[in-house]
C-alpha cells in the first residue's frame, strides 16, 4: 500500500481516521514508501485492519 493511499483512507465504518501501525515497507523506485504489512487501525471504532501483502483489507469486521 503506498503512502499516497493511506492518506485518502478512512474507516469504512465509521469514516475516522485510520493511524498506521507498520511492520515493514519499501521505498519504490519513485522514493515513496509502499507499506508491505502492518495494521489500520481506528481510534473511533477500536477496529484493526490490516495490511498483508500491500493489501489494506477494509472489510467492516462482524
Amino acid at each position: 500500500m503506498k503512502m499516497s493511499t493511506y492518506e485518502i483512507l478512512c474507516c469504512p465504518v465509521c469514516k475516522g481516521e485510520l493511524e498506521l501501525k507498520v511492520v515493514e515497507k519499501t521505498v519504490l523506485e519513485n522514493g515513496e514508501e509502499d507499506v508491505i504489512e502492518g495494521t489500520l487501525h481506528c481510534e473511533k471504532c477500536g477496529v484493526d485492519y490490516p495490511v498483508s501483502e500491500g493489501i489494506p483489507n477494509l472489510l467492516p469486521q462482524e
